[in-house]
């Protein structure tokens, strides 16, 4: 039972946030809609910052647990993980409010509502901020997103844990540059398929508190003042009953950046009028003028004000709420063993396996006795946390994960082998000035460990401070500055190479999966993230994430990063071969499938298949269900459920996935959700159907028909 069931407590709270709102004048109306609120002392309101963040951890404000960055999480493909994982974020949060509330401690990143998760699709590998998403696939993100809302939020009848968001509503994926005054064009087919499906799920399943608007306009409207977006469709289609934020400052790119209004007046009035309840910023503090002025109606924002209060009543943060569960959690359930445990599982399980080469890997350390770890993001902090992260107590890269796991058994020889994107490590020296080194520990080792690709500096938001290409989009998807020549070099000195990417999105990385003999993707791992590698690559734990986004071979034949068409973009709508797939990862042992069933009740379609696993190590197999609608002009084959099956060496389970009829259904060109009759083919396997994971897998999934 979920929070929002409980429709007699929502009634107490609706009907004392409107009587205390009846008590306020305009001006303090006005001050509630803004993300730092005053205190009313008359009426008894404390201060309150809205303002939190918690996409992979408690944000900002001191120590918290660092989980994997969400672009990793995505890849464990795990919806239970998903809730642990927002379950002890949450903890965490209010343990940390419950300390700050102590001393009078109501700063901005300290108040219980939480900007999080990021639900926009990941349609562009170049979009600088996808690390933040749960990738490409709508069905993937809705599933996992509502998992870590319904973690974040709990499971209490009167109260909420935290209040979590759903952001950026909607469409937005870049670029990070235009944002404040890009116009996204989607297709009402695109939107309904595509860029809507992940924010219904948390609105209407999840029943997720909070929504928040995107900078760029969809389809000519601002998004943080749109009428389709916050009145049509997250208001009375879905009936959204929680509230919505502006991101921070963009109620003032209406008259800035977009040119939809003419002033401040004109563009608070747009967002009031339409739907959204409050500010990140300052600007609905012209409010008080539109009211006056007869552009906004003080019932308005009476409404708005009412949803605000009703959240904090939520909270229990307001009002009598003896009764609150939460609100003795100590500071000591911070960061504690258990915490750092889930942390390390976590991102055990987000290692992704691209290639194995004559099983390279698990490395055996019999016969080896010095170790190469070479690579700017080998003992770089930066590459293990991500964007929007917090301060963990420990950090493990991956340099130290090896050298804590290999001890005195052998010797670990390391060199940063360039720096991350210029061209030189001192800034004096000659260009490439760490190759000597380079070459001196190839020569020297009997394994070498390349660790390349990417931090928060190189992709995020735009604005983050030290973000090397401005916007925080890449410019294409190479490994940037001399790490393929430096990778080159070491695959060239004919030792064992093992390839290590750190990185919160796609890589053109041809180079290694053509020349090194195994190559993991380990995304921003968190704060532990070098141990639990190390642990992948010594055999302590079996590989077992899938990719949650397509690594193409480059961008020559993506469509324009500003084209929001899904033409070509994605799995889904994809027409030639990437290097490796959606829904893409090895493991360390073999997985079959056998004796599917499909099954018909009228209601739902019952998928119910056998899972073996054929080799001799332990394992976690990730079933994986696609549907394809047999006719001209639909999407390939689609993600539509999945599963996680542990398996002991020769152990068989039976697994059963069903499918409502929603799972069938496609868009007509007027962005109507239809389940049509007709054929459909149903794959069950370890990965995408498709003809690069046969080429890569050597295992082909052969499609199954149903007639609905």
């Amino acid at each position: 039972m979920g929070v929002q069931t409980n429709k007699q407590k929502i009634e107490e709270y609706r009907a004392k946030a409107k009587e205390l709102v009846s008590k306020m004048t305009l001006e303090e109306k006005v001050s509630q809609m803004l993300h730092k609120a005053p205190a009313i002392p008359r009426l008894g309101i404390p201060a309150y910052n809205w303002w939190n963040e918690s996409l992979h951890g408690v944000a900002r404000s001191g120590v918290a647990t660092m989980f994997p960055q969400a672009i990793g999480m995505a890849a464990a493909f795990d919806t239970d993980m998903m809730e642990e994982v927002g379950d002890a974020i949450a903890t965490e949060a209010r343990a940390k409010f419950n300390m700050q509330q102590k001393y009078g401690d109501a700063d901005i990143y300290k108040g219980l509502t939480f900007w999080a998760p990021n639900v926009n699709i990941f349609r562009d590998p170049r979009w600088g901020r996808g690390h933040e998403t749960y990738g490409e696939d709508p069905y993937l993100t809705g599933e996992l997103g509502k998992r870590f809302v319904d973690g974040l939020q709990g499971h209490d009848d009167n109260y909420l844990k935290v209040a979590a968001c759903a952001k950026h509503f909607a469409v937005h994926s870049g670029p990070e540059d235009i944002r404040h005054s890009f116009n996204a064009i989607a297709s009402k087919q695109d939107m309904a398929e595509t860029y809507l499906p992940a924010f219904e799920k948390l609105v209407c399943d999840a029943k997720v508190e909070t929504v928040m608007g995107a900078y760029n306009r969809t389809n000519g409207e601002p998004c943080n003042g749109s009428k389709t977006l916050l009145g049509d469709i997250l208001r009375t289609k879905w009936g959204f009953e929680g509230h919505v934020v502006s991101d921070c400052w963009a109620i003032k790119d209406f008259h800035e950046g977009h040119l939809v209004t003419k002033n401040e007046e004109e563009s608070v009035a747009l967002a009031v009028n339409n739907g959204c309840d409050i500010n990140c910023g300052n600007i609905f503090a012209h409010l008080v003028d539109a009211v006056k002025d007869g552009m906004v109606e003080e019932k308005t924002i009476d409404q708005a004000v009412e949803r605000l209060f009703v959240t904090r009543y939520k909270l229990g943060i307001m009002g009598d709420a003896d009764d609150n569960p939460y609100a003795n959690i100590p500071y000591t359930a911070v960061d504690t063993k258990e915490m750092q445990e889930l942390n390390l599982k976590t991102a055990e399980k987000c290692v992704v396996l691209l290639k194995n080469d004559n099983n390279a890997l698990p490395l055996n350390l019999d016969g080896v006795k010095t170790i190469g770890v070479i690579g700017p993001n080998a003992n770089n902090r930066r590459a293990l946390k991500g964007n929007y992260e917090g301060t963990a107590s420990r950090y493990v890269t991956v340099l130290e994960g090896i050298q804590d796991y290999v001890g005195d058994k052998a010797r670990v020889l390391y060199s940063e082998g360039c720096a991350l994107f210029r061209d030189r490590v001192e800034f004096l020296a000659e260009p490439n000035d760490r190759i000597s080194e380079v070459k001196g520990i190839c020569d020297e080792s009997d394994v070498v460990i390349a660790v390349m690709g990417l931090d928060s500096g190189l992709e995020g938001e735009e604005g983050d401070q030290g973000n090397a290409y401005a916007s925080g989009d890449k410019p294409g998807l190479e490994l940037p500055g001399l790490q393929e020549e430096v990778l080159k070099v070491i695959c060239e000195s004919g030792k064992k190479v093992i390839v290590v990417i750190l990185s919160g999105s796609a890589l053109a990385l041809g180079y290694a999966q053509n020349n090194a003999d195994a190559v993991l993707e380990g995304w921003y791992p968190g704060s532990l993230g070098g141990k639990a590698i190390a642990n992948i690559i010594f055999g302590e734990a079996n590989p077992q994430g899938k990719l949650p986004l397509t690594f193409y071979k480059s961008t020559d034949n993506l469509p324009e990063f500003t084209d929001y068409s899904m033409k070509n973009r994605t799995y889904r709508y994809l027409s030639e071969e990437p290097l490796y797939p959606f829904g893409y990862g090895l493991s360390y042992t073999n997985f079959d499938y056998s004796d599917t069933t499909i099954t018909n009740d009228g209601d739902n379609v019952i998928v119910n298949f056998k899972v073996t696993n054929t080799g001799d190590k332990c394992g976690v197999a990730t079933p994986q269900v696609y549907i394809k609608k047999v006719a001209n002009g639909t999407p390939n084959a689609s993600l539509k459920g999945f599963a996680k099956v542990s398996l002991g060496a020769g152990e068989c389970k039976d697994v059963k996935i069903v499918l409502d009829k929603k799972a069938f259904a496609l868009s007509d060109e007027d962005g109507n959700m239809v389940t049509s009759a007709g054929e459909y083919k149903i794959y069950v396997g370890d990965n995408q159907p498709d003809s690069r994971t046969k080429a890569l897998t050597g295992k082909d999934i052969p499609g199954i028909d149903i007639t609905l």
